[in-house]
């Protein structure tokens, strides 16, 4: 550990400068996801990295100075870390930051850093002819140093930790592949910065200067669109854009650019860490939403279910009828041998027969058998429709809609009764025409039912509406009552008039699954 850290920080000091340390951010970055057992290995492994510059700029710079350069500053933030991951909840979950934590964090530590930088610099020994800088444009610099390398690259690692937490590098490269921010990325960010460090390379004066302020708009895009990991990408991105601009050391117009990125990140993360927090609870809410309805469509197939044992129950009742009317009857021919019969076998047959249609009323005997599309058109909604002497069919023109779960079936033909009941409450109509149509979208499949109704008068006169209510097996609530049905498939239902008739027409989505 105290050997790979050190280096890690090696090889960062040399990308960095006095308003760009980047090995900052790696400083902070071990901090926070080491486990506290190899802390004293970092701060052995970061003294490792600074021991040899030290002793090589000692006589130069003093002693004393060598002694406070080649001091750890991982040491003086490790309270500090400690305190915001324990005290502060900063991680409060696996796949959770807390990024005002977080920033508070950074700022604490940049500040810590920066005090030991400056006490350090305090006791130099500036070799004769040296140019002298002014403490504050360098407490400034290390600052905004610290800050800026912290901002460039411990939000990225925050982002890689909760977003890709795989081990599979086939479901890494998928995950990479889906996702909306790494597409933004590639194709919007990276675009848009090569093209404004063109432009500050390849202009001056006001146009280089605006060119670098405005490397900030696709942080502010990114973050705004997906979050504080927005801001992360982008704010990475942007720093190393605005880097690659610099023209030499006291590059005043870098500087200025860096210190607006840097309120831009810290801001952008702010405010993309509510909108995150905002987006989780509509993705909480809709996958409420989600559990509430997978929850109503179970209880309305359990309720169906009920419905089945129902309708058996009275087929069997109705069959012990028969066999009670026929012991009676042959009980009451020794007694009375007069009797008519007839009268006693057309009551019991009448009651079978209307005890018949609850039972296939409640659930049909076609639709146990042969499926929906039988029970659309030969069930007892059809033939009680024929027996009233209404005019129906029923066309379908999708054969696969036996792909659809059971549910949605059981669904449709409580709608379609519900609909047909609810044309036949006002008894003005003597045509029903039920289409079925099935397709599927996004790979989710969907399924719409529409019922025509016209009149002639003529058959209207003809028309017997006595009973034909409780025959067709709808609960008579009319249309508010189908629109809840069809909602809890997600469904949508919408009524209107025609020349000599209306329409009542509706749509059902395949359930989700969770």
């Amino acid at each position: 550990m105290a050997l790979g850290y050190a280096l890690a920080y090696t090889l960062l000091r040399h990308v960095s400068f006095s308003f760009w340390l980047i090995f900052a951010g790696c400083r902070l970055g071990v901090l926070l996801f080491v486990p506290y057992r190899y802390w004293p290995a970092l701060a052995i492994g970061e003294c490792l990295a600074l021991v040899p510059h030290g002793m090589a700029c000692a006589p130069e710079y003093g002693w004393l100075w060598g002694v406070g350069y080649m001091l750890p500053p991982i040491l003086f933030a490790m309270p500090v870390v400690r305190w915001c991951r324990e005290r502060r909840r900063m991680f409060p979950s696996r796949n959770a930051t807390n990024i005002n934590v977080f920033l508070s964090c950074t700022l604490a530590v940049s500040a810590i850093w920066t005090a030991v930088n400056m006490v350090t610099f305090s006791v130099m020994q500036w070799p004769a002819g040296a140019f002298h800088y002014q403490l504050r444009s360098v407490v400034g610099w290390y600052f905004l140093g610290n800050y800026i390398g912290i901002l460039t690259l411990v939000p990225l690692i925050l982002f890689v930790r909760e977003e890709l937490p795989i081990a599979d590098l086939r479901q890494l490269w998928a995950k990479f592949s889906e996702s909306r921010l790494v597409m933004d990325s590639a194709f919007l960010l990276v675009p848009a910065l090569v093209l404004l460090v063109w432009l500050v390379r390849g202009a001056s004066g006001d146009v280089s200067r605006e060119a670098r302020v405005a490397m900030f708009l696709p942080v502010a895009w990114l973050a705004l669109r997906h979050g504080w990991r927005g801001a992360a990408l982008g704010g990475t991105a942007a720093s190393i854009a605005v880097v690659l601009t610099v023209t030499g050391v006291r590059d005043t117009d870098t500087v200025q650019a860096l210190v607006f990125i840097a309120f831009t990140i810290t801001t952008m993360l702010m405010l993309g860490g509510r909108i995150a927090l905002l987006h989780e609870g509509e993705m909480r809410e809709k996958t409420d939403a989600r559990l509430a309805l997978a929850m109503a469509q179970r209880n309305v197939f359990m309720g169906e279910m009920q419905l089945r044992q129902t309708s058996y129950a009275l087929e069997q009742v109705s069959g012990a009828i028969q066999a009670s009317y026929t012991q009676l009857v042959g009980r009451l021919r020794g007694l009375l041998p007069g009797l008519d019969e007839r009268t006693y076998y057309r009551q019991a047959a009448l009651t079978q027969h209307q005890m018949y249609r609850l039972a296939d009323s409640l659930y049909p005997l076609a639709w146990r058998e042969r499926g929906l599309l039988a029970a659309l058109r030969e069930g007892s909604m059809p033939r009680a429709l024929d027996e009233a002497g209404i005019v129906y069919w029923c066309d379908v023109r999708d054969g696969k809609l036996d792909e659809l779960p059971t549910s949605v079936h059981i669904t449709l033909y409580r709608l379609a009764c519900e609909a047909v009941a609810l044309a036949c409450s006002k008894r003005n109509i003597s045509h029903i025409h039920v289409r079925l149509r099935g397709g599927s979208f996004g790979g989710r499949r969907w399924v719409a039912l529409c019922a025509d109704t016209r009149v002639e008068y003529e058959r209207l006169s003809r028309v017997r509406w006595d009973d034909l209510a409780s025959a067709l097996g709808g609960s008579g609530l009319g249309l508010g009552a189908i629109k809840d049905r069809a909602a809890i498939f997600r469904g949508k239902v919408r009524a209107r008039s025609l020349p000599g008739g209306e329409r009542l027409s509706l749509m059902l989505f395949e359930p989700d699954l969770l």
